[in-house]
């Protein structure tokens, strides 16, 4: 079983569209075996070794993985609109804060501002990108056709976003019985798209894994 690490899953992913046959080796975080300490001293995994040398930032094996795996051999992932890296940003820390929350009375604010974070999201994939909008046409493109962030084509930028959103909509319907609104086609267009993909499905933890990971998390709401 793959535990519950969206940062663990963004590399899979990235790894799977690249077409690499990759090893798994999945710790027990409780129980760390001793040369994980010797490898990379007080980080939490995932991290990369590659000749000796121990990668362990996210973004910096992102880098790597971009710069190394690299045309002919192996497709480029990275987005080609800047916009599709910045999409969605915000949404994980709004859910944190929303999920984390133990007063009853500040509930519907951070609840708000969670949705105002998706709502940008499904402006971004439901506004169609240049290439969508048809010079000689004179009738507008109103809402765009595209099935992921930037195109498509899975990109990094997904890799980066749909973990973390795949969380967020398990976690959120357990613990706050909230559902991503149904009027954010966009979004819902999009999270159907990237399920009909296995190099998203086939990395995801089961929902279970991921509830238990937030069962401390998720506080209680109080009235006090």
């Amino acid at each position: 079983i793959i535990g519950n690490c969206p940062f663990s899953q963004r590399l899979f992913m990235i790894l799977w569209l690249k077409g690499v046959v990759f090893n798994v080796t999945t710790v027990d975080l409780k129980r760390k075996p001793a040369d994980l300490h010797n490898l990379a001293p007080g980080t939490h995994p995932p991290f990369l070794t590659f000749n000796g040398e121990v990668k362990t930032d996210v973004n910096k094996i992102e880098e790597f993985l971009e710069e190394t795996l690299a045309p002919p051999k192996y497709p480029k992932l990275a987005a080609k609109h800047r916009e599709s890296n910045t999409a969605g940003i915000d949404i994980f820390s709004k859910f944190s804060a929303y999920i984390k929350n133990t007063k009853q009375q500040d509930n519907a604010a951070l609840e708000k501002g969670l949705v105002k974070a998706l709502k940008k999201l499904d402006d971004y994939l439901r506004t169609p990108l240049p290439e969508e909008i048809d010079a000689d046409s004179t009738e507008e493109e109103k809402v765009s056709k595209r099935k992921f962030l930037d195109g498509d084509d899975l990109t990094l930028a997904d890799c980066n976003l749909l973990p973390k959103l795949h969380v967020v909509k398990i976690v959120a319907k357990k613990y706050r019985n909230f559902e991503f609104p149904t009027e954010m086609t966009g979004l819902w267009r999009y999270l159907k798209n990237a399920y009909a993909r296995d190099e998203f499905t086939n990395t995801c933890a089961a929902d279970k894994e991921i509830e238990q990971a937030y069962a401390d998390v998720a506080k209680r709401l109080s009235k006090s």
